[in-house]
């Protein structure tokens, strides 16, 4: 029964056969968070509505942020589903939600899967990032990097890009990995951290011994 109701905004959606196809996205991200983003741009190509459902989605998951009795609806587990989908229907009317935006909230209700809300919209928006050419990348450092090795590193992983991608770096500050890098590009990752050649000097001294 599930399995039937996951048929995301069905109701937005032609019964047809070729209708029923998947778009597929330009990055396959895992999980129930990936299969709804993926039905949701599935839906959102089709009708000519990507950047519109992502700027609805952005503003909603912010009003999350500031909204808690809202935040702990959500959230509550307790609650019955038939209520949730009602309000989650009165929510999308509320804030203007456009059919697409609105039936995804009212799908997710409806399958029990309200708590995963936050991790859709993350990975539609990753899936719309790919689909704009942008190319996700963190950087783990011991220490704040300052701007001229900002601009350098910048430099350094744009060699990884292909033609037409763009890269969307956010650094983070971490003392434990003790010196150099973790650098997460896209589905790459590589461990240059100080902490990790330590780790695995003293696994290998330990097998030694």
């Amino acid at each position: 029964m599930a399995a039937a109701r996951f048929s995301i905004l069905s109701r937005s959606i032609s019964t047809s056969s070729s209708a029923r196809q998947l778009v597929k996205p330009p990055v396959q991200i895992f999980g129930i968070e990936g299969r709804y983003a993926t039905a949701l741009y599935s839906a959102a190509t089709k009708q000519k509505q990507l950047d519109q459902t992502e700027k609805e989605l952005v503003q909603f998951q912010q009003m999350l942020k500031t909204d808690v009795k809202l935040k702990d609806f959500i959230a509550n587990p307790t609650m019955k589903k038939q209520l949730k989908v009602q309000a989650m229907s009165q929510v999308a009317k509320a804030a203007s939600l456009s059919p697409l935006a609105g039936n995804l909230l009212v799908t997710m209700a409806d399958n029990g899967r309200l708590k995963n809300l936050d991790g859709v919209i993350n990975a539609f928006k990753n899936i719309m990032a790919a689909h704009r050419g942008e190319v996700q990348c963190e950087v783990i450092t011991a220490k704040p990097l300052d701007d001229a090795m900002r601009k350098d590193l910048e430099a350094a992983l744009k060699a990884f890009m292909k033609k037409g991608e763009t890269i969307l770096l956010t650094t983070k500050v971490n003392p434990e990995i003790i010196g150099g890098m973790v650098v997460s590009i896209g589905d790459k990752y590589v461990d240059m951290s100080i902490a990790s050649k330590v780790k695995k000097m003293t696994e290998i001294i330990s097998t030694a011994v």
